[in-house]
């Protein structure tokens, strides 16, 4: 126990250095928030503080760490920019009208530089050539779209 005394910061070292490469193994952020507590160990160790309260500031500190800072690293980590792929990602973007859209026959918009098949997401209404329109669904080859309101002069 004389021994553990006197080494104290270099077993707490010791002991941050291997939690830190088992995280690597882990993956989990657990290890590395109980090395980031050993961190705490070293520091107080150093500071000449009694071995009990260098393992308490221990416990204090992986346990802060776990609950703290461990779900929101958690949460950026696994959270990422939504991938749209194919049509999907013109939802949401603007076109022009070119033809004429009603319930009943298919217009044609300018989309993105590609002129596609519309048709009204409202069913009730009608949209003339030159208005803008916004893409609020797109099932296979046809733009369910709606007017884009324009404040009047």
């Amino acid at each position: 126990m004389d021994w553990l005394r006197d080494h104290a910061w270099e077993t707490w070292l010791g002991l941050t250095i291997l939690l830190g490469v088992a995280e690597l193994f882990s993956m989990d952020l657990i290890l590395l928030m109980l090395a980031a507590g050993a961190g705490v160990g070293v520091i107080a160790a150093l500071l000449g503080a009694p071995l009990v309260l260098q393992v308490l500031l221990f416990a204090i500190a992986s346990v802060a760490a776990l609950a703290l800072v461990r779900p929101s690293a958690l949460k950026r980590l696994h959270s990422g920019p939504e991938l749209s792929l194919g049509h999907g990602k013109l939802v949401g973007h603007q076109g022009v009208v070119l033809a004429r859209i009603t319930e009943q026959e298919s217009g044609r918009i300018k989309l993105a530089g590609e002129e596609w098949t519309a048709r009204p997401y409202d069913e009730t209404i009608v949209i003339e050539p030159g208005e803008t329109v916004e893409v609020l669904q797109i099932k296979g080859a046809t733009a369910y779209v709606h007017p884009v309101p324009r404040l009047e002069p």
